[in-house]
């Protein structure tokens, strides 16, 4: 399945430890993340990733437009609910495909960690049943 991995500056440090505890599963998927999301997780866990520009600069919508073409399976995406982002309306957006495609989205540790859990027990497998339609 193909997964997108964002966070807030604030939030990083949680995607950092999280993608190290469920990188056994994360490393059997393919994985995608706005710019220094991805370069940490890169770096410091030693998973690949397909990196987007920083969300400020877009990332956000480069993901979103994976999930209207239903090219993207999960979105796990730490936010900072206390810090005002100047992407906001983006952020918005990035939700609402999530919503209009049926894709998965955490946006804490606790719900990622349910998705992951469930990831791993075949619970999100309908998605692959959706990616043959229309085919």
């Amino acid at each position: 399945m193909k997964i997108a991995l964002i966070a807030h500056d604030n939030k990083k440090e949680d995607m950092i430890r999280f993608a190290t505890a469920y990188r056994d599963i994360l490393e059997q998927h393919e994985l995608f993340a706005t710019g220094t999301t991805g370069r940490r997780i890169n770096q410091e866990v030693s998973l690949p990733v397909h990196r987007f520009n920083s969300g400020p600069l877009g990332g956000d919508q480069e993901i979103g437009a994976l999930v209207s073409r239903n090219e993207m399976d999960m979105i796990l995406f730490f936010r900072d609910p206390l810090t005002s982002q100047p992407h906001e309306p983006d952020v918005n957006a990035l939700i609402r495909l999530c919503d209009v495609y049926n894709v998965p989205l955490a946006t804490n540790m606790g719900t990622a960690e349910v998705l992951i859990r469930g990831l791993k027990h075949g619970y999100l497998d309908w998605r692959k049943i959706d990616e043959t339609q229309g085919e």
